[in-house]
């Protein structure tokens, strides 16, 4: 597996200041959540059904126990897009076009065309934390406009696609430093030592999500609990370094800058040449839900997983998620300290 690159400076004073000011100044931030669909193959399932299954089963990271809105409190964070495809926030263009991350996105796949796509902030908040997961992978002609978020995981860790797969350099950074909130990510696969970055300001990690489980440690004292929130609760700057916490224009919680674990992602395609990128521009090499559904189906029938009679929706959903997404255990579950 690619190994990470770490950067102590990333943007120096006067850039990472920058950004801190760019997130005061966007000010308002939703709940990463998303309602169910109502329709297609999974219907029921929430996007990233397999992440938030693996926190109900062990109680997420820091094994406290935990209750279904509980968990909605506890693992969603707060988010916001600054680039998609182009900036969409006046000044991330610096941290759109690193060239330090685009110099590690090369070196992490060993292919020299990189292509920016995605920038976003993630904020947390004291009692939440960010449960271990990979990211959300693409392929060619199957993204997470089309499918499920948790299906086009699944097809990652089933390793069925790879030949359509196409490979993401993840990059974080950090800008504030509150109380808890560790990276910690597992670069050997699931079964390895975990390893830890603490969120310092003005630090980096570039490396593939896609691949590699990861997550945040409990923001904040142990024994801080998340204001009752529901999706749909926003996070907002009152000016200076004040925020709250609002849901349907009701103030849940106040919050200063330093309770507030702040992080900004970079991702970016990463290519061999310009004729790979072109195949993905001319959609000359496909692929389609139903050819990915009984690839994966063939694929449960010779593991023994499934026989003529398939289980009905969602329980194949959920049968293909237990099958191919092989979550790293916690510490509390391995017995570590």
């Amino acid at each position: 597996m690619p190994a990470p690159a770490t950067f102590a400076p990333f943007l120096g004073d006067a850039g990472a200041g920058a950004m801190v000011a760019l997130a005061r100044r966007v000010g308002r931030y939703g709940m990463y959540v998303q309602a169910p669909p109502d329709v297609g193959f999974g219907v029921g399932l929430v996007q990233r059904h397999d992440a938030a299954l693996q926190f109900l089963r062990t109680s997420g990271r820091s094994g406290r126990p935990t209750s279904l809105a509980n968990f909605v409190a506890r693992a969603n964070t707060f988010r916001e897009t600054y680039a998609y495809d182009r900036p969409v926030v006046d000044g991330i263009e610096p941290y759109l076009w690193h060239e330090g991350f685009v110099e590690a996105a090369r070196a992490l796949y060993g292919k020299p065309v990189i292509v920016p796509n995605i920038v976003y902030a993630n904020l947390i908040l004291p009692g939440q934390e960010l449960g271990v997961h990979t990211d959300v992978p693409e392929f060619r002609g199957v993204n997470r406009k089309v499918v499920p978020e948790w299906l086009l995981v699944v097809m990652h860790h089933s390793g069925l696609f790879d030949r359509w797969r196409m490979p993401i350099a993840t990059g974080v950074a950090w800008f504030h430093q509150a109380a808890g909130g560790d990276f910690f990510h597992y670069p050997d696969g699931p079964d390895g030592p975990e390893a830890r970055i603490p969120a310092r300001f003005d630090t980096a990690i570039l490396l593939d999500t896609d691949s590699v489980f990861h997550g945040v440690d409990l923001v904040g004292a142990p024994d801080a609990e998340p204001a009752a929130m529901q999706p749909g609760a926003l996070l907002v700057h009152d000016g200076d370094d004040r925020w709250h916490v609002e849901q349907d224009g009701v103030v849940l919680q106040r919050l200063g800058w330093e309770d507030v674990r702040l992080s900004i992602s970079w991702k970016a395609y990463c290519f061999a040449d310009e004729a790979e990128r072109r195949l993905v521009d001319e959609h000359a090499d496909d692929l389609s839900l139903p050819a990915v559904l009984d690839a994966l189906l063939a694929d449960l029938r010779a593991r023994g997983r499934v026989g003529d009679a398939l289980p009905e929706d969602p329980q194949l959903a959920l049968c293909m998620i237990d099958e191919y997404v092989r979550f790293p255990q916690p510490p509390h579950a391995r017995g570590v300290a």
